[in-house]
């Protein structure tokens, strides 16, 4: 069973800075994209940031230049650092993988239990 767990997050005031990082466990073969994807109250869940397997990224727009995301393959891990915070950046940040068990077998997306960043002002 796979598992992702998410830690980092928490309170910071606007400007500040904050890490998450979220790591993979349980029966994975390989790992194809690794992201971040946020949910603020009364909001759809949206994407942040992903990375893939060689290392290209992509940024929502309200994000670029502000967020960083990468990853260690060998340890099935990805990483956001986040800086400059905004108000608007408060929401409940969820970890997510692509990933395939087994050789030959379909991929799946699996999500973290999400992690809270309040950003006052």
């Amino acid at each position: 069973q796979v598992q992702l767990v998410e830690s980092g997050g928490g309170l910071v005031q606007a400007g500040g800075s904050l890490s998450l990082s979220c790591a993979a466990s349980g029966r994975i073969f390989s790992i194809n994209a690794m992201g971040w994807y946020r949910q603020a109250p009364g909001k759809q869940r949206e994407l942040v940031a992903t990375i893939n397997s060689g290392g290209s990224t992509n940024y929502a727009d309200s994000v670029k230049g502000r967020f960083t995301i990468s990853r260690d393959n060998a340890k099935n891990t990805v990483f956001l650092q986040m800086n400059s915070l905004k108000p608007e950046d408060t929401a409940v940040y969820y970890c997510n993988a692509n990933l395939n068990e087994r050789p030959l077998r379909p991929r799946y997306d699996y999500w973290g239990q999400g992690t809270q960043v309040t950003v006052s002002s």
